[in-house]
């Protein structure tokens, strides 16, 4: 009947112009208020000229080019941030700033005025060390937040978030969703926040367990760790490492779009372009100052804090059934503790207990991964080159279980503060405890099929019982994204127990 006829109109329409009917009324709207305005407006420019604006929009927009586009950008990026500016600070903060002007001149001294050899250790090699290890990725970070202050406030990313609308409704997120993935990369706790300018409730819980996989300040040492550890200071890890938080999202999306909880159409995304201007340096100064100064804060306070107790923990323990100081670290009590832990990362890679140990100290603040580390291989010891931690850390991993280290910490449940974040945006216990089980149960099966099954082409791991749960894993995951959606029959109807629906 007529009915049918308007949908397949509609069907025929859609395909006919490659979008959603929802958004070819809303371009159309618009279309028709250009029209009015048109008539009504005097320009200056001649009339049909394109604006300079317009003039770029046509290329960074374009439905083929956008894309590509987006990613060289931010590989030029993170290049600068990472591997090339950003690397010349950091090793000079590391090798001379911390390692040569501060923790040496400040043992020499304490050991002159014949300071206890604890109270030594502690300052020195617990909180300067610990600490140090943190800050001495703040110029990296302060370039990036630099480079992506600039591209906020020329309007770029303003695109981006019009280019990701059109990808994101197709994997049942809302193009709202990319602005508190994009005020996340300075800190998570913001980007939860930024989820509530979204309506729709379901969009909106959505959009805060999956924002926490944009990898965010607190995750860019662990990256730049690794990257210069075991891949020779490669930029194309931290890029990796942005477009896996993207594809988590993607991921993530269609398959609990499929479920009845969050079923439905994701919610319309209209937004003003501005213009292409010359940014504001006070306002990119003052971005970057905020979120660098926000990072050094944690440094000073919850990691503090923690390298401490680290300190103690690693530093002390029982030999032959007496407690005190211990020479190796693998009899402290921290060395007991993790190994309790370290067999449930093992099918990942990385099943010793210092891993372990910088883990679970990521769940406190992610820069702890970092400082723990720091703590643990004795940061005391760094050589004029810098590069003590580095060997130590490439003799502990291998490439392959280094990059699932990175990734189970970059997808896994975010620090304390951002725990809290979700908490009171929720309102709900169960959906907090969901929302934090998600992501780590998540980061934990990904690194799993990363490692078991890269480690089965690589040869690094042989045919065994968790590769077997992997495979079994990247099939289900597989078939939970080309599944037809159980809530949602043919001619667009959803449906569930209690009544039916209009999709």
């Amino acid at each position: 009947g007529i009915k049918d006829a308007i949908e397949q109109a509609i069907a025929a329409c859609e395909t006919e112009m490659d979008d959603d009917a929802e958004s070819i009324i809303t371009n159309q709207r618009y279309a028709y208020i250009s029209k009015l305005v048109s008539t009504c407006v005097r320009k200056g420019k001649p009339k049909g000229s394109l604006t300079t604006s317009d003039k770029i929009d046509r290329v960074v927009t374009n439905r083929w080019l956008a894309l590509p586009i987006f990613v060289a950008v931010m590989a030029v990026v993170y290049y600068i941030a990472v591997s090339s500016i950003g690397t010349i600070v950091t090793d000079f903060t590391n090798d001379v700033f911390v390692a040569e002007w501060i923790q040496e001149p400040v043992r020499g001294w304490l050991t002159g005025i014949g300071t206890a050899g604890w109270l030594t250790g502690l300052i020195c090699d617990g909180i300067i060390a610990g600490v140090g290890a943190v800050i001495g990725f703040v110029p990296q970070m302060l370039v990036l937040f630099f480079l992506l202050a600039i591209l906020e406030d020329v309007g770029y990313m303003a695109r981006i978030a019009f280019i990701m609308d059109r990808i994101f409704r197709k994997f049942g997120l809302s193009g709202k969703s990319f602005i508190p993935m994009l005020v996340g990369t300075g800190c998570g706790v913001p980007g939860i926040m930024a989820s509530r300018t979204i309506e729709n409730e379901r969009d909106r819980r959505m959009t805060i367990m999956t924002t926490c996989f944009i990898p965010c300040s607190a995750k860019m040492p662990i990256i730049g760790l690794l990257a210069g550890a075991i891949f020779g200071g490669s930029s194309l890890v931290a890029v990796s490492a942005y477009f896996i938080g993207i594809a988590a999202v993607i991921v993530s999306g269609v398959i609990l779009k499929k479920t009845k909880a969050f079923a439905g159409d994701p919610a319309p995304f209209v937004m003003e372009l501005p213009a292409y201007h010359v940014p504001a340096w006070g306002n990119v100064l003052r971005a970057t100052w905020e979120r660098g100064a926000s990072y050094v804060k944690r440094a000073g306070t919850v990691i503090l804090a923690s390298t401490v107790v680290l300190w103690f923990l690693q530093g002390y323990g029982f030999t032959d059934g007496v407690f005190g100081a211990v020479e190796d670290t693998n009899a402290s009590l921290l060395a007991a503790i993790a190994g309790v832990v370290a067999p449930v990362f093992a099918p990942l890679g990385f099943g010793n207990w210092r891993a372990a140990t910088a883990c679970v100290g990521g769940l406190i603040a992610k820069e702890n991964v970092v400082s723990t580390l720091g703590v643990l291989y004795g940061m005391a010891e760094v050589s004029e080159a810098g590069d003590e931690i580095w060997a130590n850390i490439a003799a502990d991993y291998t490439a392959l279980a280094a990059y699932s280290f990175m990734i189970f910490n970059l997808l896994c449940a975010p620090c304390f503060a951002a725990m809290g974040a979700i908490k009171r945006e929720m309102n709900n216990p169960r959906w907090t405890a969901f929302a934090i089980g998600y992501m780590c149960v998540f980061a934990y099966v990904v690194s799993l099929i990363v490692y078991q099954l890269g480690g089965l082409v690589t040869g690094e791991v042989s045919f065994n019982v968790f590769t077997v749960v992997a495979a079994v894993l990247l099939a289900g995951i597989l078939y939970l994204l080309v599944r037809k959606n159980p809530y949602e029959t043919a001619d667009g109807v959803r449906i569930d127990r209690k009544r039916t629906v209009r999709a």
